[in-house]
């Protein structure tokens, strides 16, 4: 079975593609992955992450997450010797992924799917950014992908699961700017045919505590006792790094 990102594609991004590849037709591709980082071993009866749908567990609890929906706005590349792709003046400064609100559905098997395939220009490049973004109805963009994505109104991550055993659903308002510094460069030049960057989300990671042990996802909502540790959590558990095989692992890149 086919397996696929559910995405919000806008005419912006479409029409930059349709250009066909950059000088030298070098392409990059942007992937993503829920698995956990290959160096990091798990305790006796401690599952880190959920692999081909099984649940992670701290050896007392267990969390399965079936299904995860998160929005992304502003996905960028950024140059070397770039300050900031916002305030940047030269246009060619960072590479665009992505723009607009974009609906992404990260697997949750342990696998690495493409989201993004763009040309890009020569370069060196070091660092991803992205905002995990809470969808407005205020803006004219987000009023679109509202229409088309009403769950998703006023929230920017929505997850659904089971906590032990008893269905829970999480939701988070999270508004914030990611940046990535990238582990090496990206060098982009007249050999390079075709690259790509994994950004890791290791959910595994989000929902729990300082000791290591699961926490009720329910209770991360808003209000909750759990909802500063969670976002918290979120932000500090995603990664970027180039990975030219595209399995989401870093510790083979050379």
């Amino acid at each position: 079975m086919n397996k696929a990102l559910g995405f919000t594609m806008f005419a912006a991004f479409l029409a930059a593609c349709s250009e066909g590849t950059g000088p030298g037709g070098a392409q990059i591709s942007l992937s993503f992955s829920t698995q956990s980082p290959g160096a990091v071993s798990a305790s006796p009866g401690m599952s880190l992450s959920s692999v081909a749908g099984a649940p992670i567990t701290d050896g007392q609890n267990e969390l399965l997450v079936t299904k995860a929906e998160i929005v992304l706005r502003e996905i960028e590349l950024k140059r070397v010797e770039t300050v900031d792709c916002d305030s940047a003046v030269d246009e060619d400064a960072c590479e665009e992924f992505e723009t607009g609100p974009m609906l992404l559905n990260p697997p949750l098997d342990g696998q690495t799917e493409v989201a993004v395939t763009i040309p890009i220009d020569p370069g060196s490049y070091d660092e991803l950014e992205f905002e995990i973004h809470k969808v407005s109805g205020d803006d004219s963009e987000d009023a679109t992908f509202v229409g088309t994505h009403p769950q998703m109104a006023d929230l920017s991550i929505r997850m659904e699961g089971t906590f032990n055993g008893a269905s829970f659903t999480y939701e988070t308002d999270l508004d914030v700017e990611q940046e990535f510094d990238l582990p090496e460069p990206i060098v982009i030049d007249e050999n390079t045919v075709t690259t790509n960057v994994t950004v890791r989300m290791d959910i595994g990671a989000w929902f729990r505590d300082g000791s290591g042990t699961l926490v009720n996802p329910a209770l991360g909502n808003k209000g909750g006792a759990f909802e500063s540790l969670v976002k918290e959590n979120i932000k500090q558990n995603i990664e970027a790094f180039e990975d030219r095989d595209g399995d989401g692992d870093d510790q083979d890149e050379g």
